[in-house]
């Protein structure tokens, strides 16, 4: 059985785009061959700077033959309807045979296929491959129509068998496949010819080409360690680099070098972001200090001054960059220490958000006022959280964040511990973004968490409020992200926050402009008074009649005011809620039926109530318990349809007829005595157990007891027993909406 080497040639591939065309050749290539009859047993793809390549081991040396029979239409069936069948075959009337089955004459078309030799299904698998090949970005050049990611210079295929190897005969766009390949740009010397897979890569590893993209990143994390090592410092670990300049190298050469003393003062995460977006470089660190003082580079060619030169080069460049971050560092805190953050913010009314949302000052304004509102519920000092949320974005009009905006956040705190600001302010400028994705960290100090929660609401918010939601699978705006920021928050800090009043009164907000600081101020406490009470509450409906008379502005906005929207975005975090908790085990079907008790904006309550649930489910009582609870049910509910009455009440211990009948009774009073406690305690994990216990005595009662006896009397005190049942069973999560 033949192996298969492909190798497609060509300028440097952008780093980012190597891996993902790895897999795409090996995809479309080993599809293909299968799709037309060539099995094989195992395949690998590699990547590097100048090539794309593919070993496929165990192809068969040609498709199998094969023989198809289709059956027709009858012999006398509607010419139309025979042309299409032979149309659709591919075979002529003369081709077919007429065979008898028990509906009379009926054609069959014989369809046969010889097989084909691998070389010719390569060849038209690997064009196709080449001529529609799915890079993000392509190019034309010369006279030609091929489009690839850079020049694509030249093909080998080769496939190789005991007797030898021969060159897959393949034409594209000019470039004629065979047997030569080249090493190194400089180090390689001429080009050579290959027979197989093991003489390719032994062959390139003497051009000076590590084939492997993880073989060359190993050697430079190792290099780079034992270098920083020797030195007694660190290498800063960045996988994501490490894979990038795995990339960008064919014969990776570490090299180290030294920061300049006038730049050690910068924050290290400054030196770091630096070297890696502009130089690619690692940073080195002293672990005594935590100091970063070094970087890593890592050439592609080796030189006879072991890469003196290039490290010369690199150190006049990073120099110009980091003297371009030391003039920024220092303009900032001139600027921070001197005017404070708040010269910052102001100008930020200049800078346009969204342009149906206002301008990033008018969202600061509607944070802060959230912030201090959901201060006391999360712990926090009010005026910290809106001294906060004044200030945590003031660091976007930085100079130090325009040049590297990903440092938005950290040089907020910077800056605001530079300009004396409190310490829980200064960590909030940087912990608000938090959580920014599933394995982010999440802020636990209450200033933090009060800003974090306030910013991803207003967002939500907003962006709710200008219909300008998530739709399949386009999120422009990161809403998803927001809203699975705002759950993290809430679970990992155990917050019990009314969501839909939240989410109620900042839309309120941000559909209401004021004028007047009068209006302002009753504004402020009617909104303050919905984030705290609700809609409908009393304090929120006297600010209502006491501006009637004032007739603000923003009076008709609250009057006509539709909870559709606030109650659409809480079903939002909802969907993202079960897409949490899909991780933990918990269904859907789960959360669906503790989503239907109150208080469901009470994400923290909602998850206690459904791992409790999926705790019991687990459990074989648990699982025969819903069983038990859904038949009770059934027979109460289509009892009540007939009989036009609510069987709510009444059932008496002293109508029971039966020894199962008087203990489902006692094993009710029992339970019920260890569920009240517990359900007040809000501690359903012992509430859905004291339930689970009751699935022997429902068993036993349903096995022993006819629901609907004769006897009118009876028959009206067992319903209303069922009516316990249903009661008890229903107080942590409404079993009906639970599957199986």
């Amino acid at each position: 059985m033949p192996d298969l080497l492909i190798e497609l040639f060509s300028e440097e591939i952008p780093a980012r785009m190597q891996a993902r065309a790895a897999e795409d050749l090996k995809k479309l290539v080993t599809n293909g061959l299968v799709e037309a009859g060539l099995t094989y047993s195992g395949a690998a793809a590699f990547s590097t700077p100048r090539r794309l390549t593919l070993a496929v081991e165990g192809l068969l040396a040609a498709s199998p033959a094969t023989r198809e029979e289709r059956r027709g239409p009858k012999v006398d069936a509607p010419e139309k309807a025979i042309e299409g069948f032979l149309r659709g075959a591919g075979v002529t009337r003369e081709q077919c045979e007429v065979r008898e089955d028990k509906k009379g004459a009926v054609l069959y078309a014989v369809i046969e296929k010889p097989g084909r030799a691998a070389a010719e299904i390569v060849a038209e698998v690997l064009e196709t491959t080449v001529r529609n090949f799915p890079w993000p970005k392509s190019m034309r050049w010369g006279a030609g129509s091929l489009r690839w990611v850079r020049p694509l210079h030249r093909i080998l295929c080769v496939l190789t068998t005991e007797a030898g190897s021969e060159v897959v005969p393949l034409e594209i766009d000019g470039i004629w496949a065979g047997k030569i390949t080249q090493g190194h740009r400089f180090m390689g010397g001429a080009p050579f010819e290959v027979t197989s897979f093991e003489d390719y890569e032994t062959k390139l590893k003497r051009s000076k080409v590590i084939l492997s993209p993880e073989e060359r990143a190993e050697t430079i994390w190792h290099d780079a360690t034992n270098r920083a090592f020797a030195a007694g410092l660190e290498v800063v670990e960045d996988r994501g680099l490490l894979a990038e300049v795995s990339g960008l190298v064919e014969w990776p050469v570490v090299l180290m070098g030294k920061i300049g003393e006038d730049f050690l003062g910068l924050p290290p995460e400054v030196l770091q972001t630096s070297m890696k977006e502009h130089q690619k470089f690692f940073s080195v660190k002293n672990p005594a200090s935590g100091r970063i003082e070094g970087f890593v580079t890592v050439a592609n060619v080796e030189t006879a001054d072991d890469g003196a030169t290039i490290l010369a080069g690199n150190d006049k460049v990073l120099s110009a960059r980091l003297s371009d971050a030391k003039f920024f560092w220092e303009n900032d805190l001139r600027v921070a220490k001197q005017d404070g953050l708040e010269a910052w913010t102001a100008r930020l009314a200049n800078v346009t958000f969204h342009n149906k949302l206002g301008s990033q000052k008018d969202r600061i304004d509607r944070i802060a006022a959230l912030a201090r509102e959901i201060a006391p519920m999360v712990g926090a000092d009010a005026d910290l959280a809106e001294q906060a949320a004044r200030v945590a974005k003031a660091d976007l009009s930085s100079e130090m964040v325009y040049e590297f905006p990903e440092l938005q956040g950290l040089m907020g705190r910077y800056y605001a511990e530079a300009a004396g600001l409190p310490a829980e302010v200064a960590a909030a400028c940087q912990e608000h973004y938090s959580p920014l994705g599933p394995s982010d960290d999440v802020p636990t100090a209450p200033v933090s968490v009060a800003v974090a929660l306030a910013d991803k609401l207003d967002t939500l918010t907003g962006f709710w409020a200008i219909d300008e939601k998530p739709t399949g699978s386009k999120d422009p705006y990161a809403l998803r992200r927001a809203a699975l920021g705002v759950i993290r928050l809430v679970l990992a800090n155990g917050l019990r926050l009314h969501l839909d009043r939240l989410v109620d009164a900042q839309l309120l907000r941000h559909q209401i402009t004021t004028d007047g600081d009068k209006d302002a101020a009753m504004l402020d406490d009617l909104l303050r008074e919905i984030a705290h009470h609700g809609v409908f509450g009393s304090a929120a409906r006297t600010i209502i009649e006491q501006a009637k008379s004032e007739a603000p502005s923003w009076l008709p906005v609250v009057e006509n005011h539709a909870p559709d929207v606030s109650d659409d975005l809480v079903a939002f975090f909802h969907d993202r809620l079960k897409v949490y908790l899909r991780d933990e085990g918990i269904r859907h079907d789960v959360i669906d039926a503790v989503l239907a008790m109150p208080n469901h904006d009470d994400l923290a309550l909602v998850v206690a109530r459904a791992r409790a649930l999926m705790e019991v489910l687990n459990t074989e009582d648990g699982a025969n318990l819903v069983q038990g609870f859904k038949r009770a049910n059934n027979i109460l509910t289509q009892a009540e349809e007939k009989d036009g009455v609510e069987y709510s009440f009444g059932a008496d211990v002293k109508f029971a007829e039966t020894e199962e009948e008087k203990a489902l009774f006692a094993a009710l009073d029992t339970a019920d005595a260890s569920i009240k406690p517990a359900m007040a305690s809000e501690e359903f994990a012992a509430a859905m157990t004291a339930m689970a216990a009751l699935r022997g005595p429902i068993d036993a009662f349903f096995e022993a007891v006819q629901v609907n006896a004769e006897n009118a009397v009876v028959r009206r005190n067992r319903l209303n027993l069922l009516s316990r049942i249903r009661h008890t069973c229903l107080q942590v999560a409404d079993l009906t909406r639970v599957e199986g």
